[in-house]
């Protein structure tokens, strides 16, 4: 089993193909090559450093919420699970 995380592509390293992602507030450099037109604007799901699907903004809003929900259960910050 292995666990993606949601994020926005906030900025495209096309020649490297990787983008700039926003995780909540968080943001990290993921490699984009598995997934085909990454914009920035779009949202993906990120496992290991790639970005591995886009999907539409409601779902990965309500991801990004559940997210935040576990981490405050556990009393950790989003980051402690990226």
């Amino acid at each position: 089993m292995c666990l993606a995380i949601p994020g926005k592509i906030i900025q495209m390293n096309t020649e490297k193909s990787s983008a700039l992602v926003d995780f909540d507030g968080i943001q990290q450099n993921v490699i984009t090559a598995l997934i085909l037109n990454p914009e920035v604007g779009k949202y993906v799901i990120v496992h290991a450093g790639y970005a591995i699907e886009q999907i539409n903004e409601n779902d990965a809003l309500e991801a990004i919420e559940q997210w935040k929900a576990i981490a405050d259960n556990q009393s950790l910050n989003l980051s402690d699970i990226l």
